[in-house]
């Protein structure tokens, strides 16, 4: 079983078929944004829990910086699609 820090295979493929071009598009930014979402949730529930895990909450921000990096790219090449991308995340915009 895979560790609960990570996104399971199943659910990478769930994120690949809905935010990619197709189902072998893992890398086009939109996908990369849909699944750090994914692992970011995941994540603040497990800090949540465990307030002193100093090490976990840092690798959250540094996956936070990561999508909010690759949010202002899409941002600048598409508005419309950056507007669709974090209504159907449930982000927030901050960027």
């Amino acid at each position: 079983m895979a560790s609960p820090m990570a996104v399971s295979k199943e659910r990478k493929a769930e994120l690949i078929k809905e935010f990619g071009k197709d189902a072998n598009d893992s890398g086009s930014a939109e996908v990369q944004v849909a699944i750090l979402t994914e692992r970011i949730r995941e994540l603040t529930e497990h800090v949540k829990v465990h307030k002193k895990d100093h090490h976990t909450r840092r690798g959250l921000l540094m996956l936070v910086g990561k999508r909010r990096r690759l949010l202002s790219y899409i941002k600048e090449r598409d508005i419309n699609n950056y507007r669709e991308l974090i209504a159907k995340l449930g982000i927030r915009d901050n960027i």
